[in-house]
């Protein structure tokens, strides 16, 4: 045996001497040192190769077999992986690796865990698909500083251009007195990716008010959140007491996250990526979430009118983006029991795809515990979407979103024969599609008991 595996070595060098002369004479005009330099790097990995194969032949002829279907394992985890778009700095491509952002079903986990439920009627939603880049967004009304409509990672976005200083309100019919008793405000927020030489800060305020209020700069209430040159994060808070001046404050530093070991991986804010910002009202109960994890949860809060949002510093490299105001929550069941299904606005796919958003599975976690609870349910799972396309387009893609939802109910344990997939396309409105909110509504989820 070892004289054969030498026997082999010898002509894997011999090989390999060979291939490298031919190598020196084809391309003997480039330097030569760098030539002796890539040949000594291939003859050393061909011996190796050699030597490799030759051993696993004569001793473990299955283990190359093996080794191949690690290798297109490895192929088809590395594909699925999501790419995050990240300056080449020093500090980040030295500690960048593969596996630098969790995978799709590690980051619908976080949410698996988060205890916001969304509102049921949306009254406001803007994702600014629709507006012009470079103009203000015309569902918002300007109260200080300058904001425009930008494009950040193929998302449109209201962005802070004048020095990162602005405040804008969505635009209402009662400006300083539309927020109900229960309320729930969702927008995604793009953190600028790290880098040394980025220099840019966000300071972004979201801000609220009595009802009545006429003077926005004496609002009420405020919720901060930082980020900073440095990589580091924190959110603070300052909310009125009902009846009175007094104040609950609270601040809660934060980290980052990037996939980089100098920083905390288990902050729920990820730089170089879009960030989900969850903020729920139940006529005194105030939380907050970022990414799934709850950050605030105050027990009493004085009832606002309105909140706006307010950025007071440098805001280059990041934007907010799918806006959201719906009126608080019913219980699963209790929608169930009084109108036969479940019309749920809170599973949301990526633009024109089938991609379930993270932020989705708090929803479908609800849905699999009511499940659970009771083993005879079984649902119809209806997609729906608004007028905005074609039938051809539409009517495929609200198939394949439906189907998407019964694949993640049965990762979490519910049978699949409960639960049939129906494409409805745009072909069963409930509002008109004339307008933003009709559309908003139209764009839903319905889980009908059969």
């Amino acid at each position: 045996m070892k004289r054969i595996a030498l026997t082999l070595i010898a002509l894997s060098f011999a090989y390999a001497g060979a291939y490298a002369q031919n190598f020196l004479e084809r391309l003997k005009d480039r330097t030569k040192d760098n030539i002796e330099n890539r040949i000594e790097n291939r003859v050393e990995q061909k011996v190796d190769d050699a030597v490799d194969n030759a051993l696993d032949k004569l001793f473990n002829p299955k283990k190359k077999e093996k080794k191949a279907d690690e290798e297109r394992s490895e192929e088809r985890q590395s594909a699925n992986r999501p790419e995050v778009s990240r300056p080449k700095t020093e500090r980040s491509a030295k500690a960048e690796r593969p596996d630098a952002r969790p995978s799709a079903k590690t980051v619908k986990s976080e949410y698996a865990k988060s205890d916001f439920v969304p509102g049921d009627e949306i009254f406001f939603e803007d994702d600014f698909e629709r507006e012009r880049l470079g103009e203000f967004p015309l569902r918002w009304d300007l109260l200080d500083g300058y904001v425009e409509t930008a494009s950040i990672e193929g998302r449109k976005v209201l962005a802070f251009t004048d020095d990162g200083l602005g405040q804008v309100i969505p635009n209402m019919k009662e400006k300083w007195a539309w927020l109900p008793e229960d309320f729930t405000v969702e927008y995604d927020l793009f953190i600028a990716p790290l880098s040394e030489d980025s220099g840019s800060t966000l300071d972004l305020s979201l801000c609220f008010g009595a009802g009545g209020q006429q003077d926005y700069y004496n609002y009420r209430s405020s919720v901060r959140f930082f980020y900073r040159e440095d990589g580091s994060s924190s959110m603070d808070w300052s909310l009125k007491k009902p009846g009175s001046d007094m104040e609950t404050r609270g601040d809660k530093a934060l980290g980052l996250s990037s996939g980089n070991s100098d920083y905390n991986s288990s902050s729920p804010v990820k730089a170089g990526e879009w960030n989900h910002f969850a903020f729920s009202f139940n006529k005194r109960a105030f939380k907050g979430y970022i990414n799934g994890m709850r950050i605030i949860n105050v027990p009493s809060m004085e009832a606002p009118g309105y909140f706006f949002f307010n950025s007071g510093s440098e805001y280059r490299y990041s934007g907010i983006s799918n806006v959201r105001i719906a009126k608080g929550a019913v219980p699963l069941y209790d929608r169930l029991l009084s109108d036969g299904k479940i019309v749920t606005y809170a599973i949301t796919f990526e633009t024109g795809k089938a991609d379930l958003k993270p932020e989705s599975m708090v929803e479908i976690n609800r849905v699999a515990k009511l499940m659970k609870e009771y083993p005879d349910l079984e649902f119809e799972v209806q997609g729906h979407c608004d007028n905005t396309g074609s039938d051809r387009v539409n009517d495929p893609l609200s198939q394949k979103r439906a189907e998407a939802i019964v694949s993640a109910l049965a990762d979490l344990g519910i049978s699949e024969s409960r639960l049939t997939p129906v494409g409805k396309g745009s072909h069963e409105p409930v509002a008109s599609n004339k307008t933003d909110e009709g559309r908003s509504k139209n764009r839903r989820v319905e889980f009908v008991k059969k």
